[in-house]
């Protein structure tokens, strides 16, 4: 996916003087940009020169191009939808047939992606695969019925453009009416800003893989693990991670060292703030637009309702914190107390940096911001070579091409070491396991002897009720995915006739990463035929968490039973686990399977789904 030529110049291209120039420095914005979270409208108030407008109706005009920016007291230069960082908030309905006419002033190919939307497969926005982008110069007219309504957005599949801030809100109100009440309507748009060439960020991960890992274990903290845990638990410790080759502080390839942590676009300091009148119920469509981030999301002082997940309604679930992978999204509904100002905090994976706004009574107003919380270190458990309460899962290292993992099992071909959905059907007529234990994990023979693939899972879990690394036992009631339920049973109804298991497999000093040990670029599609019903089983096998998109198709989470949970377009993939989902494939075309980590679907986590209407039909 890499290797086109265009995605090579892009940022040379873009870094060429622009005919428009704006600048925002977000540094010195505090109370600037203002939401006044109207209810059916997201309404800006003083704010920022680039921040977004609100587009509605059903014909809409969009313009990608180029502008100079500064976000962090140095220029760079910014991917812009009709001159907005962020792009324009989407406002559409329920049932409307809508024409997006976008047309293309950068220098060279771009494209728009409509994240969870059902559309035909020529509408979906991927060069390659939906049609061959937009190019210079040119207009596509996307067109297509809305058939669902809820929180999405969307964003650039083309040249890393998604990075360099083609990203954007995309709300769908229902046809009838809201299933909840609320007097406020706030987008909280999470993303990540970098200032520099998001090639050259590729590039220093490829030589180095933990480069942006600016917080490493130190002697001195040697010494203190020795103090707290003796010095023989300490090396062994030390000796384990060696073997694994990664490194304990190693939960995001990007960190703040490289990164800005933007909400609608604004920076800390620039403090994005929300309005809301006391007495009122306020909702917030929490997006997670990063391209590297995972964020982790808390109000201080305010409990969070869910209501949606992934733009579906779920049912209502009391929380305080909750992570959000990249490409999710969470609608909360929060009914402010009697103080004037909550922050609302979103701190990244491995602590190295922040993203804050504000809900308030009036601009200009802050709350305070707490304090991080100290940086977690991985664990053997984290990595699957443990046990999360009665989810044992083991992961193994590979030391060279040609070796097993240390634990001496062979690696053979094949699914699981048990079949997970074997067995007898439970009283719904959905496929239910034998096994309650998980046992040894078998893997693909692609897998084996082969370079770019470093580690293997033994025993993965679905590990559905775990709130993840940094988030176990800290005093808040944090989500989980077992907490997620659809208001609605499987929409389909049929058990599924066919099963797919895919490996999620990388190398992290290479820096490659694929789905069964094979890169895009050498790997055949995966073909569906069209109207059947079938389960997708993931496997992690590496050390690092993925949010895995499939374009198109709903990916409907089983829960670890085996029967439907909640209906996602986005599954997050935690180290050390293996989760199913089910898949109608309703959407004849050629659709996009890929990791939403923008550099691990560049490097090669990527796959083509190919939904036949017969079988031999191309």
């Amino acid at each position: 996916m890499n290797d086109a030529p265009e995605h090579r110049s892009v940022a040379g291209a873009l870094a060429q003087p622009v005919s428009r120039r704006r600048f925002v420095q977000g540094l010195a914005m505090s109370g600037a940009a203002v939401s006044l979270g109207v209810p059916g409208a997201w309404a800006a108030g003083p704010a920022s020169p680039l921040a977004p407008a609100v587009l509605t109706g059903s014909d809409i005009a969009l313009r990608i191009g180029s502008q100079a920016v500064n976000l962090t007291g140095r220029a760079a230069t910014a991917v812009t939808v009709n001159g907005s960082l962020p792009a324009p908030v989407l406002r559409l309905r329920e049932g409307d047939h809508v024409t997006l006419r976008v047309r293309n002033t950068l220098p060279v190919t771009s494209s728009i992606h409509w994240h969870g939307l059902l559309l035909p497969a020529t509408m979906d926005g991927v060069p390659g695969l939906s049609f061959d982008g937009i190019a210079p110069g040119e207009t596509y007219d996307y067109h297509f019925p809305l058939r669902q309504h809820g929180t999405y957005w969307y964003h650039g599949h083309s040249a890393m453009q998604e990075q360099l801030g083609l990203y954007g809100a995309l709300i769908i109100d229902p046809a009838g009416p809201e299933l909840h009440r609320y007097q406020r309507d706030h987008v909280v748009l999470l993303s990540d800003w970098t200032d520099r060439d998001p090639h050259h960020l590729l590039d220093r991960l490829r030589k180095q893989g933990d480069y942006f890992n600016h917080g490493q274990r130190t002697l001195v903290d040697l010494f203190r693990e020795a103090r707290r845990d003796g010095w023989r638990a300490a090396l062994a410790d030390r000796a384990a991670w060696g073997e694994m080759r990664m490194n304990p502080t190693d939960l995001a390839d990007v960190s703040a060292a490289a990164y800005t942590y933007l909400i609608n676009g604004s920076t800390p300091a620039g403090n994005w703030t929300g309005l809301f009148a006391p007495g009122e119920t306020v909702r917030l469509r929490f997006i997670n637009g990063a391209a590297m981030t995972y964020f982790d999301v808390r109000i201080p002082g305010l409990r969070m309702t869910v209501i949606a997940a992934d733009g579906q309604p779920v049912q209502p679930v009391e929380i305080e914190e909750f992570r959000l992978g990249v490409a999710e999204t969470l609608d909360v509904l929060v009914r402010p107390g009697d103080l004037q100002a909550y922050t609302i905090f979103a701190r990244n994976m491995d602590r190295s940096g922040y993203a804050r706004a504000t809900l308030a009574t009036r601009a200009g107003l802050a709350a305070a911001v707490p304090a991080v919380d100290p940086r977690p270190l991985l664990t053997m458990t984290d990595m699957g070579h443990g046990s999360h309460g009665d989810h044992a899962g083991h992961a193994a290292p590979v030391p060279a091409a040609g070796h097993t993992g240390h634990s001496g099992h062979d690696m053979h071909a094949g699914h699981g070491g048990h079949d997970a959905h074997a067995g007898h059907e439970d009283h719904s007529g959905h496929a239910a396991p034998v096994a309650a234990v998980p046992a040894m994990q078998t893997h693909p023979a692609s897998e084996r002897n082969n370079p770019g693939v470093d580690m293997q899972a033994e025993m993965p879990a679905p590990r559905l009720d775990d709130p993840g690394i940094g988030l176990r036992g800290n005093g808040r009631r944090v989500l989980t995915y077992a907490d997620l339920r659809s208001t609605f049973a499987d929409p389909d109804g049929r058990a599924p006739g066919r099963d797919i298991e895919l490996h999620l497999t990388g190398h992290m000093e290479r820096y490659v990463w694929s789905f069964n040990g094979i890169r895009f670029n050498e790997a055949e599609p995966l073909v569906m035929r069209l109207g059947e019903r079938l389960r997708i089983t993931l496997v992690n096998d590496t050390m690092m968490e993925h949010p895995i998109h499939l374009h198109g198709m709903w990916s409907d989470l089983e829960d670890a039973d085996g029967r439907f949970q909640v209906r996602k377009h986005t599954i997050s993939m935690p180290p050390g686990t293996r989760r199913s989902f089910r898949v109608t494939a309703d959407a004849p075309g050629r659709w996009a399977f890929h990791c939403h980590l923008l550099f691990h679907m560049e490097s090669g986590m990527f796959r083509e789904v190919h939904v036949i209407e017969a079988e031999g039909s191309t």
